[in-house]
Order: structure tokens, then C-alpha cells, then sequence
């Protein structure tokens, strides 16, 4: 491709990022090549400069400058970057809650990164052919959780699928609670945290802090589901936006940082005896649109690590602590 081209979103592209537009058009084509032709003004939707994360409309119109032309179909594979763990790929496979023609969804273990990243030697987009389940298409991710939480996580088996997940997620009606382990008990034991956010710049990695005033919005229900004492408590929180490292932040800023959360978490209030240092955050429930129609609702059984700190709190799993989710 040599020459500036102009390409039109199709209806089924509706909602799909910029960047995972160019993936599939242009699989050759580098991140950073990319970012880089966007910086320039190289790249353009509708004849304006445009970023990575921009949400395509059907019947945009792309302007494509010269890429190169792509590697030869006999050209040898480039090796794999990442080394496969065949009890991960079995682990990953068993932990399907859900699957059809159009999606599946599976309870991501905690630990696994979402994407891949500066020093990560494992991620789950490195292992989705591996959730093929005889199908001809990659399954694509339309969402992602934190590495280190656990739980319900989407991916769509076909392109239409994704744009029409991806455009369900974003609406109102779809509903995510998840779990958490906190230290102490917030006060009170039900409520709304309406605290905006910004990302802190700093050389530590990604970190979000709260901003009144130049922060997005950012709101979380929570409810206060069981208690130990006045040391810990399981609460089941409701995000009404999505904004990154959210719940971990709000459960911080109203006096509670989750168990084992290392970022936002104080290191004086670590909860100790058999409780791990890992993250006790848990995407346990989802509701949303299904591509077909119908609405697709499923839950995430306890990892382990947050199973045993049940069993040592003395909390019970048969508590009703899904109803935010009716």
C-alpha cells in the first residue's frame, strides 16, 4: 500500500476503537507505527486528527497514508514472544462460564495480565487462540480486567459480535458487581462514592487519584454484605462508570482499601493470620444485551485465594449478595 487510500467504517465497525480497527485491516502495522502516524495527522477520521482509543461511527471515512506492503504470505512466522504454559491454556479452557456462537465468557484467574505490557511474559491476549473452540476467528476482547483481579470477563467470537458488546457495555443497562475483602468497615455501611478521577503522572505505572475538579466522573454503589468485627468486611460494589483502578481507589478514599491491594492500600492496616497478600477483588456478576437479543447473565465462582479468606473470616457464601444485580 503505497499510495494515501480512503476507507469507509462499515455498520458492523460500529464502536470499534481506531486502533483495533487498523489491527484488523492492517495486522502488519505496529503499535507504535501507528501511534506515530496519528501524532503526525497522518492518519484522519472524517478529515480530523484522531487517537488510538477514538470510537469509530459507520460511515466514517479513514484516510490511510502510505504502510508498506505487508509481509509475503510464504514469509517464516515471527517467533512467538510469549512462552505457552500448557497447564495455563488447561486452566484458562476449564474456567469457561459461558459460551455460543457469538460469545464466551470466562472467569479470569487472578494474576493473568488482560494485554500485553512492559515485563509481562503472560497475558490472555497472547492466548485466545486457544479459546477458538473450533471456530475460524480469534475470539476479540471487549473489555479487560486489572491483572490482578478475578472474575467475569467477555469476549466475542465474531466482529459483529464485538461492536455490538462493546456498545453493550457502555450503556447504562448493563450491570458488573463485583466482590471485595476491604479493612474495616466503611461508614456507612451502604452508599454512593461520586469522587472523579485523573491518572497521576509518575514513573511507578499507571495510578489514579481523586480530582474534584479536572478528574472524570466516577461513581460506585456499594453495600456492606458482612463484617468481621471492625477489622474486615465483604462488600459488593456497583460501578456506574468504568473508569481504571476505580473500585480500588473508591474503596481507598472512603476508608477501606481492599485486601492486598499494594497500590492503593495501606501498608500499617495489611490484614494478616490466613489471609493472602494477594488482591481480594472479584468481577463476580454480569448483566448485559446479548448480539442475538436476549439479555446474557453470568456469575463468577470465589478464586481460591479469596475463598480461603472467607472460610477464615467466617463469611458465608450462601449470603444474598447478588441482588443488586435483578
Amino acid at each position: 500500500m503505497n499510495q494515501i487510500v480512503s476507507r469507509v467504517v462499515a455498520d458492523d465497525e460500529a464502536d470499534l476503537r481506531l486502533d483495533r480497527w487498523f489491527k484488523r485491516h492492517y495486522p502488519w502495522l505496529g503499535h507504535g507505527k501507528l501511534e506515530k502516524l496519528l501524532r503526525t495527522g497522518q492518519v484522519r477520521v472524517d478529515g480530523s486528527r484522531a487517537k488510538a482509543a477514538t470510537r469509530l461511527e459507520a460511515g466514517q471515512t479513514l484516510r490511510i497514508p502510505p504502510l508498506g506492503e505487508p509481509p509475503k504470505p510464504d514469509a517464516k512466522p515471527a517467533p512467538r514472544s510469549m512462552k505457552i504454559d500448557p497447564d495455563r491454556i488447561a486452566e484458562l479452557q476449564a474456567a469457561v462460564l459461558h459460551k455460543d456462537d457469538a460469545v464466551i465468557v470466562i472467569n479470569k484467574p487472578a494474576g493473568l495480565a488482560t494485554q500485553g505490557g512492559t515485563g509481562l511474559n503472560e497475558h490472555l491476549d497472547g492466548l485466545l487462540d486457544y479459546l477458538r473452540f473450533g471456530s475460524t476467528e480469534r475470539p476479540r476482547l471487549v473489555h479487560r480486567l486489572d491483572k490482578d483481579t478475578s472474575g467475569v470477563l467477555v469476549l466475542a467470537r465474531t466482529a459483529s459480535a464485538a461492536a455490538k458488546l462493546t456498545a453493550a457495555l457502555r450503556k447504562r443497562e448493563a450491570h458488573k458487581l463485583y466482590w471485595a475483602l476491604v479493612t474495616g468497615v466503611p461508614s456507612p455501611r451502604q452508599g454512593k462514592v461520586d469522587m472523579p478521577l485523573a491518572k497521576l503522572p509518575g514513573a511507578l505505572g499507571e495510578r489514579m487519584a481523586g480530582d474534584p475538579e479536572g478528574g472524570k466522573s466516577a461513581i460506585t454503589l456499594y453495600r456492606t454484605v458482612a463484617t468481621a468485627g471492625r477489622r474486615a468486611a465483604w462488600l459488593a460494589m456497583a460501578p456506574v462508570t468504568g473508569r481504571t483502578h476505580q473500585l480500588r481507589v473508591h474503596a481507598a478514599f472512603i476508608g477501606t482499601p481492599i485486601a492486598g491491594d499494594g497500590k492503593y492500600g495501606d501498608p500499617e492496616r495489611q490484614l494478616t493470620g490466613s489471609i493472602s497478600r494477594k488482591l481480594h477483588l472479584h468481577a463476580r456478576a454480569l448483566r448485559l444485551d446479548h448480539p442475538d437479543g436476549s439479555i446474557l447473565q453470568v456469575r463468577a465462582p470465589l478464586p481460591p485465594h479469596m475463598i480461603a479468606s472467607w472460610d477464615f473470616l467466617g463469611f458465608d457464601l450462601d449470603e444474598d449478595a447478588d441482588s443488586w444485580l435483578e
